[in-house]
């Protein structure tokens, strides 16, 4: 019940936060500090455990039945996949605590609440195999962002909190639509009605009626994540957000759509997926080169932060429908690394805010004398946005571009397009707000101990991440292969040719008049 428990004690830490908020400020966090620290120490254990035993397949799965009349069971699994998401999970988790510890300073009990809450409900996304709990943990996530934004959010936070609620709120509605649906196919044709996801792989429909089902799927996922067009509600659910719930969205939610097209609608719907790829590729190409020109123009700096996720979530698309092992390692290195850069990016401007109360760029500049080790951090965190060698960024997306390519020379020359807009804005922060001409004097101060010991895990863990990637490489391998083998399989039943992990094929073929023999060979 380990799987259980990670869930159980962060839902019970955000009660007992909320119940001692009312007699102490102090308490809360304390108390969602041990709570995330205990499930950080879970997952260590797991990890540790798997390790020893070496077992590539799920690492503890769980199940008891909840409503059996309805075919709906409370069922957990873990596996590499699934491991580093949690731990990324409460690591950002443990972050927007601590850089909320001075921010939040009404209801906070409240407060600690919605972040534990939140928490659970991602942890229940990337742990639940059974689709109604899926959809149950989904939903979880959205009342207490709504919460998060509408009360600790800046001036325009009500209009951000609602757009946020009903772009998620009827996206979810459109996947749980095409649940129910997958629920009655499966069942009637083969008299098992279950919500079980794994026995509702490979279940036979019509090649429309997986399509429309899959969109279903896409419709929640693709506004998550989110894809161009489906990306409006983002800028404004970041910028009016706290900075913890800017750190969570961008570090924590965005992820989960990412997870969904790599757990559910690759496996579920093979063929539909292969159908999808070309629109899928053009979409992802779309968000990088778009979302990257709106970061430019932006002068609000949480803003610019904002579209910069657009930008690299586009990525994250590119890479999944480019079915090939490189491209998908390179899409679950991207969703750690964009967590912890763009995290560190929305942490910096909530420093700035509370010191200088402007994220206005143009009131900026020069900010360097005051603030040294800020704007050190500054611009390791803008090189790590660009992509620079030596940083979990530049891992992810070289791994990206180098399995697109054997997928659409094309998509790949225009992505690379996205790198270098990437740059200029990345380079305009660091202009704007740290060097150039002082056009304001502020007196502020620079990092205390406790925002330097935040920005140096976060880069330590940028440099770790762009260093030594192949230990999270081989932890997400056994998983990205499981997603693809559907996917291979499909492409053989239409092409007759064999499939394998391996990205060739080769037929052996003897040469008229003569001994020799040679092979030709093809991309797979």
């Amino acid at each position: 019940m380990i799987l259980l428990f990670l869930i159980l004690i962060l839902l019970a830490g955000g009660a007992l936060a909320w119940i001692t908020g009312k007699w102490s400020d102090l308490l809360p966090r304390v108390i969602s500090l041990v709570a995330l620290s205990l499930d950080l120490i879970l997952l260590i254990a797991i990890y540790n455990g798997q390790s020893a035993a070496g077992n590539n397949s799920w690492w503890i799965d769980y199940r008891v039945d909840w409503i059996p009349t309805f075919g709906i069971s409370l069922h957990l699994a873990i596996d590499g996949l699934s491991m580093l998401l949690l731990a990324l999970t409460m690591f950002i988790g443990l972050v927007s605590v601590l850089i909320s510890w001075k921010e939040i300073h009404e209801k906070t009990g409240f407060f600690h609440f919605n972040i534990l809450w939140i928490l659970s409900g991602i942890s229940g996304v990337f742990l639940s195999m059974d689709l109604f709990l899926f959809y149950f943990f989904w939903e979880l996530m959205l009342v207490p962002m709504y919460f998060l934004i509408s009360i600790w959010g800046h001036e325009n936070r009500i209009y951000a909190s609602y757009k946020f609620f009903i772009y998620t709120q009827a996206s979810g509605l459109l996947m749980f639509l095409s649940i129910i649906a997958l629920y009655f196919i499966h069942g009637r044709s083969t008299g098992i009605y279950t919500f079980d996801y794994i026995q509702l792989l490979g279940t036979t429909m019509a090649p429309t009626v997986a399509f429309i089902l899959m969109s279903g799927f896409l419709a929640a996922f693709l506004v998550k994540l989110p894809v161009v067009p489906f990306h409006n509600w983002l800028p404004d659910a970041h910028t009016e957000a706290p900075t913890a719930g800017s750190v969570i969205l961008a570090g924590l939610l965005l992820k989960t759509g990412a997870y969904g097209l790599i757990r559910f609608v690759l496996p579920l719907f093979p063929e539909a997926s292969v159908t999808f790829a070309p629109a899928g590729m053009i979409l992802g190409v779309i968000g990088i080169l778009y979302g990257a020109k709106l970061a430019f123009a932006q002068t609000d700096l949480k803003r610019l932060v904002a579209y910069t996720s657009v930008s690299h979530m586009g990525f994250v698309i590119l890479g999944v429908y480019a079915f090939n092992e490189i491209a998908m390692q390179g899409v679950v290195v991207q969703m750690i690394a964009h967590a912890l850069s763009t995290g560190a990016l929305f942490i910096l401007v909530g420093q700035l805010y509370e010191r200088i109360h402007t994220r206005d760029m143009d009131r900026m500049g020069g900010l360097w004398k005051q603030v040294p080790v800020m704007g050190a951090t500054g611009i390791i965190f803008a090189m790590a946005s660009l992509g620079l060698p030596g940083l979990g960024n530049f891992i992810a997306e070289f791994l990206i571009l180098a399995g697109t390519f054997q997928a659409s020379i094309l998509m790949t020359c225009l992505a690379c397009a996205g790198l270098v807009a990437a740059t200029i804005y990345s380079l305009r922060i660091v202009q704007k707000v740290f060097l150039g001409k002082e056009k304001t004097t502020w007196n502020i101060s620079d990092l205390s101990v406790r925002e330097k010991i935040i920005s140096a895990s976060l880069v330590i863990t940028l440099v770790y991440l762009g260093m030594l990637p192949q230990q999270v490489i081989d932890t997400a391998k056994p998983s990205v292969l499981k997603s693809l083998n559907s996917i291979e399989q499909t492409r053989s039943q239409n092409t007759g040719k064999p499939t394998g992990e391996a990205s060739i094929w080769c037929d052996e073929i003897n040469t008229d008049g003569a001994s020799a023999k040679y092979l030709k060979c093809k991309l797979w």
